[in-house]
């Protein structure tokens, strides 16, 4: 009996194992996460005064959303030299060693300022972006083409997903009007590859919580600067899957727009509020402002920050405390997602 056991443990371990993956690591070996956090555009030639903030937090998990260097290059060893000395940063090397970091690029790490799939180099610049990801050699990312990946935390009743997707390597090319992005409903952002691998992610996943991030605003559509909108035929498809599928406990994370804000919309097929997360940036913002956005729940925060998700396991119905959070522990934002 006890061999048939150790036997049957062992095919389970490899069944999920199988294809190297974290989204198929076997439940029991991975701890419950409680906090994750989040951020994008970081500068690796400025000052970078939210590391130790971050740390303080003790996330279970850090998510690059993008613009995790400024590289815009088709040089790779441009782009690998400024990734090292992102890298290098003696407090980010802290956060490295005390949490798990994934993540997904954004446009100038990709290697290029609004950059889809006419960049050349996207195929070296993604193996780049892996090694800072710390991606493993014989990972099956290393040969999937695009950045797009899925990870899962946790067991059965207490299991995050995180869908990471790459909004650069298949994308259309911007349609312009002068220097504003206008729509363009002809145009897609994921490909097919990536379309069908995100409905397999989310059909049927048994994850309580689906975290789902790109680099570029989901909902938002009045700014002229990158977004979904950008592509409305691409958006609705994204929020018709998510109607369809159903995920449990589904919240979007992005980055991009040198601003923090909650955007909130009602998802027809979910029974809870769809919010998108948007925290920006680590080391740079825009000006304060005004500009529109008639799902935003809240103010815009024109102020160095990082995102902060907080999962309350113990409440019925499930919860989450969502935070965009600043240097020297400053809280601008806070908003609670029932789910």
């Amino acid at each position: 009996m006890r061999k048939l056991f150790i036997f049957s443990f062992l095919c389970f371990a490899i069944i999920g194992c199988r294809n190297g993956k974290q989204t198929t690591t076997t439940a029991q070996s991975q701890p419950t996460v409680t906090t994750i956090a989040f951020g994008s555009c970081s500068d690796e030639k400025r000052p970078q005064p939210l590391w130790d903030d971050i740390i303080n937090q003790k996330p279970d998990v850090w998510i690059w959303l993008g613009d995790n260097i400024y590289g815009d290059s088709e040089s790779m060893d441009t782009l690998k030299a400024k990734y090292d000395k992102q890298k290098s940063n003696p407090v980010y090397s802290q956060l490295r060693k005390a949490t798990k970091v994934i993540g997904v690029w954004d446009d100038h790490d990709y290697g290029v300022n609004d950059g889809g799939k006419e960049y050349p180099k996207r195929k070296e610049s993604q193996q780049l972006m892996l090694d800072f990801m710390d991606v493993p050699a014989g990972s099956p990312l290393r040969t999937q083409e695009g950045g797009y990946s899925s990870h899962v935390y946790g067991s059965n009743g207490k299991k995050v997903k995180v869908i990471l997707l790459d909004g650069r390597y298949f994308r259309d090319p911007l349609k312009k009007n002068g220097k504003d992005n206008v729509a363009d409903p002809s145009g897609d952002i994921l490909g097919e590859t990536q379309w069908k691998w995100l409905e397999n992610e989310l059909t049927g996943s048994n994850a309580d919580i689906h975290i789902i991030g790109c680099g570029v605003q989901f909902l938002a559509e009045e700014h002229v600067y990158e977004k979904w909108g950008n592509f409305p035929t691409a958006r609705k498809q994204f929020l018709d899957l998510l109607g369809k599928t159903k995920p449990k406990g589904a919240m979007l994370i992005s980055g991009d727009r040198h601003i923090a804000e909650l955007a909130k919309v009602r998802v027809p097929g979910l029974d809870y509020d769809l919010y998108d997360i948007t925290s920006s940036g680590l080391t740079h913002v825009s000006k304060a402002h005004e500009e529109p956005n008639k799902y935003r729940v809240g103010n815009m925060v024109a102020e160095l920050n990082y995102g902060l998700i907080a999962i309350d396991w113990n409440s019925k119905p499930l919860k989450a405390t969502v935070k965009i959070n600043g240097d020297n522990q400053v809280t601008y934002l806070t908003q609670g997602i029932v789910f």
